[in-house]
């Protein structure tokens, strides 16, 4: 998923990264699912909401494992969805309320036929009874931050990966990212939607962090990820800890440290519990 916003979003202060920082120390690591890889899929949407959805009921003590296997089956079938299966992590709740969901045991990959039953500690479910059992019909809120619209309101973002034309709600650049930190604080699964192919973004190191030479642009709706914790480098820098879907073959087993800067920038959207507002 890789295109250009209609406008430019979070143009927010930066600070320089003063190279890769180590070590970094961890304010809160939420728990997590392990770390998958999406392959050459554009699934990313799917498997950063799933893994958010999945740290939130670590957090209430009840794990669960979520097939992304059953939301591709069902994408294929879509007569609405785009042949390259691009999305956002908010199309992931549109798609699981209209065909439910199944643990991944269920369904661990396409080879397998969509189940009609799911079962989970003995209980026998459909897939959208389950899928209700595990997120709420309105659970989840989206939020992004535009100047193009009056904040407060509720925004069509103009993206063709919006393709069920979800709304989102607009805030100020500083309060999305107050909510975002504050919901991990408290445990709650989050998912980010963005640019990863800003300046400062390296896969390979693992970290995301804005130089003071980062040229302002417009940004890019090209990845998304869950957040699954919170850091600090050795000069006292905030990040966000990212659980990515590329594997883990990066220096940091599958995470990505964001730092508050970059998010600021290049943030299109994130998705969190409604309690959380």
């Amino acid at each position: 998923m890789r295109h250009l916003l209609c406008s430019v979003l979070m143009l927010g202060l930066f600070v320089a990264c003063g190279g890769q920082p180590e070590p970094f120390t961890h304010e809160v690591l939420n728990s997590y699912t392990p770390v998958k890889s999406q392959g050459r899929s554009e699934l990313c949407w799917v498997y950063a909401m799933l893994a958010a959805i999945e740290t939130e009921h670590i957090m209430r003590g009840d794990s669960v494992h979520l097939s992304v296997a059953y939301v591709a089956h069902h994408l294929r079938r879509d007569s609405m969805a785009p042949r390259s299966s691009r999305g956002m992590s908010v199309t992931l709740l549109r798609m699981i309320d209209r065909y439910g969901l199944v643990p991944f045991e269920s369904m661990p990959d396409t080879t397998r036929p969509a189940p009609q039953w799911a079962f989970m500690l003995g209980n026998e479910y459909t897939p959208l009874e389950f899928a209700h059992s595990v997120c709420a019909p309105d659970e989840y809120v989206a939020l992004t931050s535009t100047p193009a619209h009056p904040y407060g309101t509720e925004v069509l973002l103009c993206l063709p990966d919006n393709w069920t034309h979800e709304r989102f709600l607009n805030l100020h650049p500083d309060t999305l990212l107050a909510l975002a930190e504050r919901a991990v604080r408290q445990g709650h699964g989050v998912c980010w939607e963005g640019d990863t192919g800003a300046p400062g973004f390296s896969w390979a190191d693992g970290v995301a962090c804005l130089s003071a030479l980062s040229p302002f642009s417009k940004v890019t709706d090209d990845h998304c990820m869950a957040i699954v914790g919170l850091a600090r480098d050795a000069g006292g820098q905030r990040y966000f800890i990212m659980k990515n879907s590329w594997g883990t073959g990066n220096a940091r087993q599958g995470l990505l440290y964001m730092s508050f800067p970059y998010f600021r920038r290049n943030t299109i959207s994130v998705v969190l519990p409604r309690s959380q507002l």
